[in-house]
């Protein structure tokens, strides 16, 4: 492909302009780090460097301006950050460095080079209880984390908008699955594929979210211009479910009895970092840049679950919550996807 073919988005429209052809990308060995490669992989017209964590430290602002001045990127992706919510709590000055400070190193190493950056984001920026809008947090509405790792998160954002008013850009995401990397649909496939209950909570919500999806928007935004791509936007998928519907629709799938999955409250889990009741996203500027409206999350596990498993065969056998009869399975084998339609 050359330089003037513009990058397709979810839903068939497609970018204002041509894709940089310079990148960088950090965070690469992550869930959504992979995808994102795999699909700037497949693009002729880019050039991508990664550096892993031992290449790049993002805590440490020589090290970034050095590598961004010897490979003068024209836009970096900044995937990198410290997951894991509930150490957040007990490593909070570990956690915002890499979450807080890495972001706005960043962010000036670009302003110095005149190059873009886009910054994934989380759901944890927000207080976590739900706000007027049924539609979900706006992308301008007001924040306020409750954990240290929103702390960490909210701080990177207002780093990166600061120091690049013009060509910064925050993504946020949320509840993301991805076939490179654990995530909660992957647990619940495994224990789908074992015997007896399992209790998952059903008064926290939110949107289950392709990790492919989410990298198909950071290339979107991409070949759309700076001025028209800064500020915040939302990648989750459409409509909301908690955590047990999702475990129940991960059964169903999976030609599981999803009344295996039973209920519980947040309090039972006990927790350090308290998790938001209400993490659902609304994404209002996608049809603003040529994206249209991320799909329904019920449509997209169907469509990505055996992907994301790395099943070898998909049967179509029913549709999602629909419960499926066939054989019994030997337990800890996983079953096969009875995908929609």
């Amino acid at each position: 492909m050359n330089g003037t073919t513009p990058a397709a988005g979810p839903g068939g429209r497609r970018a204002a302009g041509p894709l940089p052809h310079r990148w960088l990308v950090t965070g690469g060995s992550g869930m959504l780090g992979h995808d994102l490669l795999a699909l700037l992989a497949a693009r002729d017209e880019v050039e991508v460097v990664a550096p892993r964590r031992d290449e790049l430290d993002i805590t440490d602002p020589r090290a970034v301006r050095e590598q961004i001045g010897a490979h003068r990127p024209q836009i970096v992706v900044n995937c990198a950050a410290w997951t894991a919510v509930d150490d957040a709590e007990e490593h909070e000055a570990e956690a915002y460095a890499v979450n807080g400070e890495g972001p706005r190193h960043l962010a000036r190493a670009c302003a110095a080079a005149g190059a873009r950056l886009l910054h994934v984001s989380t759901d944890y920026v927000f207080s976590g209880r739900r706000p007027p809008s049924a539609a979900g947090y706006a992308e301008d509405a007001g924040t306020g984390p409750g954990t240290a790792y929103g702390r960490g998160k909210l701080a990177g954002e207002r780093g990166v908008l600061e120091e690049l008013p013009a060509a910064g850009t925050v993504v946020r995401t949320a509840w993301l699955y991805g076939r490179h990397g654990r995530s909660f649909v992957r647990t619940m496939a495994e224990r789908a594929a074992s015997p007896g209950e399992v209790r998952i909570v059903d008064d926290q919500h939110g949107q289950p979210t392709w990790t492919k999806e989410v990298a198909a928007r950071l290339v979107l935004l991409a070949g759309v211009p700076a001025d028209r791509a800064r500020g915040v936007f939302h990648a989750t998928a459409a409509g909301h479910t908690s955590w047990y519907g999702l475990a129940r629709a991960v059964f169903s799938l999976l030609d599981a009895d999803p009344e295996r999955v039973r209920p519980t409250d947040s309090a039972a889990l006990d927790r350090p970092a308290r998790r938001p009741a209400w993490s659902v996203l609304a994404d209002h500027r996608w049809p603003h840049v040529g994206g249209a409206p991320m799909r329904p999350w019920r449509d997209v596990l169907s469509d990505s679950l055996a992907e994301v498993l790395d099943l070898a065969s998909v049967e179509h056998r029913g549709s999602l919550g629909a419960d499926a009869e066939g054989p019994p399975r030997p337990p800890g084998q996983l079953p096969r996807v009875v995908p929609r339609g």
